[in-house]
């Protein structure tokens, strides 16, 4: 099951609600959902953002990270 927080004092930057976004973590991948206007983002994992051999389309089509055991 994922945990999900919401972040205090902050604001959305779709509908300037205060107190509504929440973010949780799966796959490596940061999501961030504001509860009043479902806004959603994500945020690719630090070591595929600042990866040079992929370019930029590729950054933005990559859903996680595989992380084998």
């Amino acid at each position: 099951m994922i945990k999900k927080r919401f972040i205090a004092g902050a604001i959305c930057p779709n509908c300037q609600a205060l107190d509504t976004l929440r973010w949780w973590q799966q796959n490596d991948v940061e999501h961030i959902e504001c509860v009043e206007c479902q806004h959603l983002d994500t945020r690719l994992p630090q070591s595929v953002q600042e990866s040079e051999q992929l370019s930029s389309t590729t950054k933005h089509q990559v859903i996680g990270i595989f992380k084998p055991d």
